[in-house]
């Protein structure tokens, strides 16, 4: 993939090369393989280190083209190229068949209006995790793999914005 970071004159390429299961990924950008390494997210922010280097960064606004972000108080503007969506369908699939990450995240924003699923009980792709209200209707959020629940990050009532990680499934 290709991105233009800030004011940089050049384009950097760069590429998912390996993930495992400790949420560490492999990458190679502009020729130089990196560890990175997930730590602690919430839905606009993320910890991470990057080659034993610790990491906070925050997502101001994010659009098909372009992230605007603030990392270790910097802020930066990546523009991503056309094939963005081609490298992360293949990082994902990289992840291992088991369905891949273990977030389950709204697809819409809402309200919690009923919790279906109770923390450390084994759940099958399918089964209803988490009921949400929006625009009068309810949307049954739907376990994306099999799995052990291990977490659910939200309370009955709470308000949801759409990518909010609602439970952990492992």
């Amino acid at each position: 993939m290709e991105f233009k970071v800030g004011d940089l004159p050049e384009m950097l390429e760069g590429e998912v090369l390996r993930t495992s299961g400790d949420n560490s990924v492999l990458v190679r950008i502009a020729g130089k393989q990196h560890t990175l390494r997930l730590l602690k997210t919430s839905t606009n922010e993320f910890e991470f280190i990057l080659d034993d280097t610790f990491h906070h960064a925050k997502i101001l606004q994010s659009g098909s083209a372009e992230v605007k972000l603030v990392i270790d108080g910097q802020p930066l503007t990546v523009r991503k190229h056309s094939k963005l969506t081609e490298v992360l369908e293949k990082a994902s699939a990289m992840t291992g068949a088991g369905g891949g990450d273990r977030n389950l995240a709204s697809q819409i924003p809402g309200r919690v209006v009923n919790i279906s699923a109770k923390v450390g009980t084994d759940v099958k792709k399918g089964d209803v995790i988490v009921v949400l209200e929006s625009m009068k209707m309810q949307v049954a959020v739907k376990a994306h793999k099999d799995g052990n629940l291990k977490e659910i990050k939200v309370k009955q009532g709470a308000s949801v914005a759409r990518n909010d990680v609602l439970a952990v499934i492992e």
